[in-house]
């Protein structure tokens, strides 16, 4: 896991300092440096955390959740990830309206998944009272 750790930051580090060089001539050409490391960062993760994620994904179902819910949370933790990522890119890019608007976007997006677990919540709720 150490060795996982110091090769995407040394590939990470290599790649911020491709894209700073790049961004003095041609800056156009640097986001698509930052947009490739991040996609390969990415990419790398899901695949060390596939089988972690099946764990997760078997502990909550020997809790006797619903495989819904269940399903609500990765999408959830998906939509942060992805919103993240977004909005770094166009803050870097200068562009801090659209990252505004990207996490604006993100927020709502996850309220909206959760509006399931919460209704779920006060039903349970109510039994208990």
């Amino acid at each position: 896991m150490v060795e996982n750790a110091l090769s995407t930051a040394v590939f990470c580090v290599a790649s911020a300092i491709l894209a700073v060089l790049l961004r003095q001539y041609v800056r156009e050409q640097s986001l698509f440096i930052s947009l490739a490391a991040c996609v390969v960062v990415s990419g790398a993760l899901f695949a060390m955390l596939a089988p972690v994620l099946a764990d997760i994904r078997q502990f909550f179902l020997d809790s006797g959740l619903p495989e819904s819910y269940i399903s609500l949370v990765f999408k959830a933790t998906a939509v942060c990830l992805i919103t993240q990522v977004t909005s770094d890119l166009c803050r870097d890019s200068g562009e801090t309206a659209i990252a505004s608007a990207a996490e604006l976007w993100g927020r709502g997006s996850v309220t909206f998944l959760s509006l399931p677990l919460i209704r779920a919540l006060i039903t349970r709720i109510g039994e208990i009272l």
